[in-house]
């Protein structure tokens, strides 16, 4: 059974450059992407990060909209406990109207930032108003369906586009899959951060007991280069911090560093790390093929999304040219 391929992008900021330069690679990425046939394009929310320029990827959407033709495009995902679920879907009907029949909306529920970050996208937020995910997510549906929540019976989320925005919960949990299941969205899972395939079939299997009636997508880290010797360079060193806060709270961060300065943040009093090796799919394209083969073949996914790791960013254009059968001319 064939599948198909979609990338994901950070709009990571590679030492010695500039912002600029690194949205400008995002905007050339999704244009390559286009050309060789990527089904689809996805840009990443990140907040507080000095190495990733993607704050905002209901922004970006709308420029890469305008410089692109055919590719849908899409967040992945929208970070939906920061905002209120009736903008967001305004939002994305106003890029679906621009770019009919193109758009998707990812969501997600991490923070995606440390925590002044988080403070300070929420400094609005009612106090004491704490609404539930499943609950915002619920109003975003319904609003995006051009029906409005009980709670909110006459605010109409307009324009109504052509098409509906496709819509995906990004999640890397049995839970997250069921809410998707049932409220009849897509489902995406994070194996970029978790590639437990016991929790990977456990979560799929709960997809489909929720009465999904599309196959499920699975997000993967990979990097192809020309040679194996080359692709391990860029892997190897690689390592991600998993950071545990005294009150059970955890999250992955990129070094011990930005671990350390998350628990400051926070006002744990402790906190522990513990370093783990990034799971990457990283060889010549035909060995990343084979292992997505693998993938394909145990889990009957039909789409894999592509993640490259931020550390690899000036040698992504490459990896994408090799995956879809292109010889990098880049690569030099």
């Amino acid at each position: 059974m064939a599948y198909s391929l979609s990338l994901l992008d950070k709009s990571p900021v590679s030492e010695g450059e500039t912002a600029v330069a690194a949205l400008q690679r995002t905007v050339t990425l999704a244009q390559t992407a286009e050309r060789l046939g990527y089904e689809r394009f996805w840009v990443a929310e990140h907040h507080g990060f000095p190495g990733l320029a993607s704050a905002a990827p209901e922004v970006l959407l709308g420029y890469l909209a305008a410089r692109t033709r055919n590719i849908r495009l899409g967040s992945g995902g929208v970070l939906l406990p920061h905002y209120s679920p009736y903008k967001v879907a305004e939002i994305f009907n106003v890029l679906g109207t621009l770019a009919p029949g193109r758009i998707d909306l990812g969501i997600g529920r991490a923070p995606g930032g440390l925590p002044a970050s988080t403070r300070a996208l929420r400094v609005l937020h009612a106090p004491g108003r704490s609404r539930s995910f499943e609950e915002s997510l619920a109003n975003l549906d319904a609003f995006l369906g051009s029906a409005t929540p009980h709670s909110q019976p006459e605010a109409l989320a307009l324009p109504t586009p052509p098409a509906v925005p496709e819509r995906f919960l990004l999640g890397g949990s049995p839970d997250s899959a069921r809410l998707a299941g049932s409220l009849g969205w897509n489902f995406v899972f994070a194996g970029q951060h978790n590639g437990d395939e016991q929790v990977i079939e456990a979560s799929f299997a709960a997809y489909a007991a929720a009465g999904a009636k599309v196959p499920p997508v699975l997000a993967v880290t990979a990097l192809a280069a020309p040679t194996p010797d080359e692709a391990r360079g860029l892997t190897e060193g690689l390592k991600m911090v998993r950071v545990t806060l005294d009150d059970g709270q955890g999250v992955n961060l990129g070094t011990e560093e930005q671990a350390a300065e998350y628990a400051r943040q926070a006002g744990a009093v402790t906190y522990r790390t513990e370093i783990r090796k990034p799971q990457i799919l990283a060889g010549t394209a035909e060995q990343v093929r084979r292992e997505l083969e693998r993938l394909q073949a145990r889990f009957g996914v039909r789409e894999f999304i592509i993640d490259t790791p931020a550390a690899a960013a000036v040698k992504r254009l490459a990896s994408v040219m090799l995956l879809a059968g292109e010889t990098p001319a880049l690569a030099a």
